[in-house]
């Protein structure tokens, strides 16, 4: 299978950290990542971030085909919404209405993404994350300045969820009522990654985010959010495992499980990325995390919580369609063009042919017709076709030079009738006269009947009688005929 690159931003108002990943199937593997800060610059924050992070991948030499773009939890917020509907559609339909009811404020001017946390005949429960379009705004003008056009924008906290459903692949992480709590440097995740037990569907996540305080004691926050979690969760999954992870390495696990009464332990596969990632390029491991389950975007079908949907739909896709239509359209039409000048080369060449061709055919048959031009098309065959004859007949003494019938060809026709009935009429020729134009014939038979025919005779032998006169004398019917031989 074809390997794909995809690239994800987890983006704050003054730092990011961004991941390159090829995904092969199901499978990903890092190809780079670097983290980026623009706190001490005066221009306007979200541009600078947005160039320095397409001055990282230009540095690295990133390729990639897409962008997804995590966002931090300072720039939204979290809500919990009930919708009377169940079907995905009827609530993607409703929930701004559902939202603005529950926040008892204006909410035009605000984007929001949603997903369903539970659902039951009362209608279902929803995480609903809202961030101002203002801000959403400047983070996508400020990416698409540099050609980074976001497939997705997601919460954070969403991103991370991703990422431990797809690494937390232990029996141990995967059990019901795993709570996973991680804290980078600036905010902490309280992360319970849906589990199938194969009795019905999958359950949404529980994610919650908080902010954490630099000189905060992070043991003593973290233990005051799980409670406040498990307490939200109520009558759901009880929690009765804490995965821990924090980038400053300051909690103390064995102070979580007896503060708690549960068991506490570290995230394994978070902190050995901890203890082999590149500090240099990526300074905090959540960050990290969180960039690279946004790139998994790219790899998750179905439903996402992506801010886009909202207020600003990405149309990559559809541009990249119409591109390649575009293109093709093109490339057709330049073909047509070669095909149509190619067939227009080989029509001139066979018409300068047929010039050249049709030139010469008119000088040979001026010589051969005594000057006379040739007519259109097939006529000139025919009339070189007549000559063909005329002179064929000339030559055989049949017709004059100039094409009349000879002298002799008469007779010889006149002769040739005379010989078929002479017997069968008593036929008894007096007198034959031949001129140019015709032959006069006198003579007798020995009844009207049967110089009647000797006429039809005549007529039968390719010749015309033109005058024909006959009378009874002596027992003997005399005739005199005028005859020319048929055109």
């Amino acid at each position: 299978m074809e390997s794909q690159n995809y690239l994800g931003i987890y983006i704050s108002r003054d730092t990011a950290t961004v991941v390159c990943l090829a995904l092969v199937g199901r499978h990903g593997k890092v190809l780079g990542c670097f983290s980026v800060s623009v706190k001490e610059q005066e221009q306007p924050k979200l541009q600078a971030l947005a160039g320095l992070i397409a001055r990282g991948c230009a540095e690295r030499n990133l390729e990639f085909s897409e962008v997804a773009v995590a966002l931090d939890c300072a720039m939204f917020m979290q809500h919990s919404v009930h919708s009377e509907f169940t079907d995905p559609k009827q609530i993607g339909a409703t929930v701004r209405f559902d939202t603005e009811e529950a926040l008892a404020t204006d909410i035009t001017d605000v984007a929001l993404a949603f997903e369903v946390s539970l659902a039951g005949e009362a209608g279902s429960e929803l995480t609903v994350f809202t961030a101002q379009r203002k801000i959403l705004s400047e983070v996508l003008l400020s990416l698409q300045q540099y050609n980074l056009d976001p497939v997705t924008i997601e919460p954070d906290v969403n991103c991370l969820s991703r990422l431990i459903a797809a690494k937390a692949s232990s029996a141990q992480s995967r059990q019901p009522g795993t709570l996973f709590g991680i804290l980078s440097g600036r905010n902490g995740y309280l992360i319970a990654p849906p589990v199938s037990t194969g009795a019905g569907p999958q359950k949404a996540s529980i994610a919650r985010t908080f902010l954490v305080g630099p000189t905060q004691d992070r043991g003593a926050l973290l233990t005051r959010e799980v409670l406040v979690t498990a307490a939200l969760v109520g009558g759901g999954e009880p929690i009765n495992h804490l995965k821990v992870f924090d980038s400053a390495g300051t909690v103390d696990h064995q102070q979580l499980s007896e503060k708690l009464g549960i068991e506490a332990d570290r995230v394994d596969w978070l902190a050995a990325e901890a203890e082999s990632r590149n500090t240099a390029d990526c300074a905090d491991t959540v960050d990290f995390a969180i960039a690279y389950g946004a790139a998994l975007a790219h790899s998750e079908k179905g439903h996402r919580v992506d801010f886009r949907d909202d207020f600003s739909p990405f149309q990559g896709k559809k541009i990249k369609m119409q591109k390649a239509l575009k293109f093709a359209a093109i490339s057709v039409t330049g073909l047509l063009i070669f095909v149509g000048l190619y067939f227009q080369t080989q029509l001139f060449t066979i018409n300068k042919y047929r010039s050249r061709l049709s030139e010469k055919f008119s000088k040979d048959y001026s010589a051969v017709m005594l000057g006379q031009k040739p007519p259109e098309g097939a006529a000139a065959v025919r009339e070189l076709g007549k000559e063909l004859r005329r002179i064929r007949d000339a030559k055989k003494g049949l017709i004059t030079i100039k094409g009349e019938k000879s002298i002799s060809s008469k007779l010889t026709l006149a002769l040739t009738a005379f010989n078929k009935c002479a017997a069968q009429t008593n036929l008894d020729i007096k007198s034959i006269s031949i001129t140019a134009r015709d032959i006069i014939i006198t003579g007798e038979t020995s009844s009207r009947q049967n110089t009647q025919k000797l006429f039809k005779t005549v007529r039968n032998n390719g010749l015309e009688i033109l005058r024909e006169a006959y009378d009874l004398k002596g027992g003997r019917d005399s005739f005199s005929i005028t005859v020319v031989p048929k055109t």
